[in-house]
C-alpha cells in the first residue's frame, strides 16, 4: 500500500509541475525574447503615451497589448497593437507601403509588408483583423523632414 501512495504522489507531483511549467514558461520565453529584441510593452496606448516612449501619437489611446521595438541608432521602428473597435486610427490613410522593415522581432510577422493597405502618419501599416502592425523606416522619415535630419 505504501508504494501505490508514493507512485500516485509521484504522479501528482509530476502532474502539478507539468502545469507550472505550462503556465509560467511562455511568459518567460516571451520576456527573454522581448529582452533580445528590446521591446517594450504596453498594457494600453495611453500607458504607452504616459511613459514618455516614443510610440507614435496617431496610436489610440483605447489600443491594447501594444508591443514597440525601436532601432539602436537609425530610427527605424515596429509595433503591434490590438484595436478593438477593429478600424485603423484616425488620420491614417490608404495606400501602399513606402518604407522597408529593417527590424525583426518574434511578434511581427515577416509577410507584413505585402499585406500593408495603409499609412498612419510615417509609418506603414497593415490591420489584420484586429491585430495593426507597422514599421517606419527611417530613411523615408528623414526624406520626409526638411533637410533630411535623420530620426535619433
Amino acid at each position: 500500500m505504501g508504494g501505490a501512495r508514493q507512485a500516485t504522489a509521484l504522479v501528482f507531483g509530476g502532474a502539478a509541475v507539468a502545469a507550472l511549467v505550462v503556465m509560467v514558461a511562455p511568459a518567460t520565453i516571451q520576456e527573454a525574447q522581448d529582452r533580445m529584441d528590446q521591446t517594450l510593452r504596453f498594457p494600453t496606448g495611453a500607458a504607452a503615451k504616459a511613459a514618455g516612449s516614443q510610440v507614435p501619437g496617431w496610436l489610440p489611446d483605447t489600443a491594447v497589448r501594444i508591443a514597440f521595438l525601436t532601432g539602436s541608432q537609425d530610427g527605424d521602428r515596429l509595433i503591434r497593437a490590438t484595436l478593438p473597435d477593429r478600424a485603423l486610427p484616425a488620420g491614417c490613410t490608404e495606400g501602399r507601403p513606402v518604407g522597408s522593415v529593417h527590424l525583426s522581432a518574434h511578434w511581427f510577422p515577416r509577410d507584413t509588408p505585402q499585406r500593408a493597405t495603409a499609412h498612419c502618419g510615417l509609418y506603414d501599416v497593415a490591420l489584420i483583423g484586429d491585430q495593426l502592425y507597422g514599421w517606419q523606416d527611417a530613411a523615408v522619415v528623414a526624406s520626409a523632414r526638411p533637410g533630411g535630419v535623420p530620426v535619433h
